[in-house]
């Protein structure tokens, strides 16, 4: 991986961390994710034409692949959220994370990509590390345990948002490869945008759109430059490297958020995620070098 991918994707970790810190400090966490959608794609509409590339229309082939990524983004943020609601954090979250045993998988089989031995350990450190940070023990039985009820519609609902991610990578791969990333970008936010609309606006959210916004505008004002750098930064570092290292070097942002949330919203931390954490960084490190 160049350093400038890798730098590139490391500042993405970092503003998707700090997003998600955002989205922690709202109140209706759905409505907020919509608002900070709206809050970006008018940031970007607004700049636009400003933008050193002239527009040029996608043709058909990255269309597709731009619904594709929206949509299964979308369908990974629903499926995440029907997984917590019905199952413990330490069952669905490493379970939501297997996304990045597929991704190497398909860049092989699908996009030609080829990975180098310090690489391939890099990413299974990162694999192992992002995996175990919310168990609650270091243990073959413990690591084990998510698996264990596979007909839970928890387990089957993290599953599935980790496998529906890895395959909105790919495609978001395959558009950047040959389509100005900043356009991708700005296209893939207005789909998500609209889609995410038809679920805002149901009768159980539409009354607090109008309640988040009074309570959080700051927030959302704030959270407006912070996703649209963190995906601009993201697929402009996907342009220039390989999605199967890619996605294991943005988990650094798992760390940041463990560090955020230690430092300043006064959260525990065990031996378990200080390892997970040390694991990751290793495994980054070994991706960048390798």
């Amino acid at each position: 991986m160049t350093p400038l991918a890798f730098i590139l994707i490391v500042i993405s970790a970092f503003m998707h961390a700090l997003w998600n810190l955002l989205v922690k400090r709202s109140r209706h966490k759905t409505v907020f994710i919509w608002w900070m959608f709206v809050a970006s794609s008018g940031i970007f509409s607004l700049l636009l034409p400003l933008a050193p590339v002239p527009f040029v229309l996608p043709d058909a082939k990255t269309m597709l692949l731009v619904l594709i990524g929206a949509v299964c983004f979308v369908l990974y943020h629903l499926l995440n959220g029907r997984a917590y609601r019905g199952g413990d954090l330490s069952v669905v979250y490493p379970l939501c994370q297997t996304s990045m045993i597929y991704v190497p998988i398909w860049g092989m089989l699908l996009l030609g990509e080829r990975l180098s031995l310090q690489g391939a350990g890099g990413i299974l450190l990162v694999i192992f590390g992002t995996y175990s940070i919310q168990l609650q023990r270091l243990s073959l039985g413990e690591m084990l345990r998510p698996f264990r009820n596979l007909r839970s519609p928890s387990v089957q609902d993290a599953l599935a948002a980790g496998f529906i991610y890895s395959i909105g990578s790919i495609a978001e791969k395959s558009g950047v490869r040959n389509y100005s990333p900043l356009y991708f970008t700005y296209i893939l936010v207005l789909i998500m945008l609209l889609l995410m609309s038809f679920n805002v606006l149901r009768p159980k959210y539409r009354p607090l759109i109008g309640e988040e916004l009074r309570e959080n505008w700051r927030l959302i004002l704030y959270s407006g430059p912070i996703m649209m750098a963190s995906f601009l930064t993201f697929r402009y570092g996907l342009n220039m490297s390989q999605v199967s290292y890619a996605v294991p070097v943005r988990q650094v942002s798992i760390v940041i958020g463990v560090l955020i949330g230690i430092l300043f919203l006064g959260e525990s931390f065990g031996r378990i995620r200080i390892v997970s954490a040390m694991l990751i960084m290793a495994g980054v490190v070994l991706i960048r070098f390798g």
